[in-house]
């Protein structure tokens, strides 16, 4: 009759726990999925922000590629301009010049112009002695009327051949100022054209440069909101860690709970069987009893055996998942060949990886004790430190038991 009220007992305890634990476990992998989905949109937020940081750095890239070509611009323009600068002054000197040679012209065409007034006024008021008529009249003999006349004839030829040539000398001083004014002119239009460009080069420079200063207070903007987003991402990979701890702990509390309740069941019917046996025949069912009672105590005293060597090897944590990595930049990328998350050097056969547990912990894996030294992986998954990506890719991917040690 005890034994009955035993077996009720455990039966009862049973199908309280069957209810109450599937719900327990249902409510932490809902907590999983949900840290789970707001990580997935903080890290396409990341994305977002990384391809908007992309965008900026092109544009940032362009522009100052462009701030470089005006700034080229306005040094030629510069030099442009000191180089018209120079040839306008050279051509204003030139100019002074020609005017000053224009003015010794124009005033020996005057002195020339003056002199032959003179000379014919004076051939006027003498014209009694000195006419050139009379002085063919008087001449004695044809020689000497042919060497007056000839005289006569030189006179009038040598003034007419200055007066051409002084007007022409007038003439080409003229056209040569001419003609300085007008390359003293098309230079001052270039210089109008130089000043004009290097005005517009200069408000483009100006443009540039506030976009690029724009392009800046956007990049600064960015990379704040990267990195409060990239610590977002690792509280929250935290916290799922501490999730997927819970429900492994959980896990593993109810393979224990269940294993009792299977044991209790077990001796419960077996107690049943006992019961049944002693009504049949009572020397022979004590007999049995008692043998039932040493098998029962030996199967106990195995379990609790068991249950020791489990504790001496340190706190059961469940059947991870064991992967292998090394230091090169396939497997750890950006921190290819550094220190570990903790500051440490890794070291095959010690170090490890895995979130959730603190730096410093001590896990048995296949009976070798390792280290946690780096991060990378959620909780319930190990990533172990090899020599060489050749042994960590040999070593591949296993699930094997893990207990914390020390």
């Amino acid at each position: 009759m005890r034994n009955k009220k035993k077996f009720s007992l455990i039966l009862s305890v049973v199908l309280t726990a069957a209810s109450v634990l599937p719900c327990y476990g249902a409510t932490t992998q809902e907590k999983i999925t949900n840290a789970q989905n707001e990580q997935a949109q903080t890290q396409s937020e990341l994305e977002s922000v990384q391809e908007q940081i992309d965008e900026l750095n092109s544009k940032k890239g362009q522009s100052q590629a462009y701030l470089t070509d005006l700034n080229q611009q306005l040094e030629d323009l510069t030099k442009e301009m000191e180089q018209l600068q120079k040839q306008y002054s050279e051509k204003q000197q030139e100019l002074e010049q020609v005017q000053q040679e224009l003015e010794e012209a124009k005033q020996q065409q005057a002195e020339q112009y003056d002199a032959m007034k003179e000379r014919i006024q004076y051939m006027y008021e003498n014209s009694s002695n000195n006419n050139y008529l009379a002085m063919l009249l008087t001449s004695g003999d044809i020689s000497e009327f042919l060497n007056r006349a000839e005289y006569i004839q030189q006179v009038s030829s040598y003034d007419r051949t200055m007066l051409e040539e002084y007007m022409s000398t007038v003439e080409t001083v003229e056209a040569k100022e001419d003609q300085v004014q007008q390359e003293q002119e098309e230079i001052r239009n270039l210089q109008e054209q130089s000043d004009q460009k290097q005005e517009a080069v200069q408000e483009m420079y100006a443009a540039t440069y506030q976009e690029l200063r724009t392009y800046n207070e956007q990049l600064d903007s960015a990379m704040s909101s990267q990195s409060e987003l990239v610590a977002e991402i690792n509280a929250q990979q935290e916290t799922l860690n501490g999730l997927i701890k819970q429900a492994k702990e959980e896990e593993i509390a109810a393979q224990k709970k269940a294993e009792e309740e299977a044991a209790a069941k077990a001796a419960a019917e077996q107690a049943a069987r006992q019961q049944q046996s002693a009504q049949s025949s009572s020397n022979t069912s004590s007999q049995k009893t008692d043998s039932s009672d040493s098998t029962d105590s030996s199967s106990t005293t195995v379990q609790e055996s068991e249950k020791n060597e489990n504790s001496s090897s340190g706190t059961y944590l469940g059947k991870f998942r064991v992967t292998g990595y090394c230091a090169c930049s396939i497997c750890c990328g950006d921190w290819a060949g550094g220190t570990t998350a903790s500051g440490t050097t890794p070291t095959p056969g010690r170090t490890v990886a895995m979130g959730g547990v603190p730096f410093g912990t001590k896990l048995m894996i296949n009976g070798q004790i390792y280290t946690v030294e780096d991060r990378g992986t959620a909780y319930g998954h190990v990533d172990m430190f090899f020599g060489s990506h050749s042994e960590a890719l040999a070593f591949g991917s296993q699930y094997v038991d893990v207990y914390q040690v020390g």
